[in-house]
């Protein structure tokens, strides 16, 4: 099965990192990111998708962030 997740948050280090992190267990990026102004807040968004390849079939109970 490849498991897919979107990552978002503010434009900031913290962002990175979650990514950088998501890589490190093993999850591959998809796509370009994304980076848009949220004008409620007034700052900016990041988003990132990736993906995973990983044993067993698709269980929606299961937290995509354990994998």
């Amino acid at each position: 099965m490849i498991a897919y997740r979107l990552l978002t948050g503010d434009d900031s280090s913290a962002f990175c990192h979650k990514v950088t992190e998501a890589l490190d267990k093993g999850w591959s990026l998809y796509g370009s990111p994304s980076y848009a102004y949220d004008a409620t807040s007034g700052v900016m968004r990041c988003a990132q998708a990736v993906t995973k390849e990983v044993p067993g079939d698709y269980d929606p109970e299961k937290r995509l962030g354990t994998l």
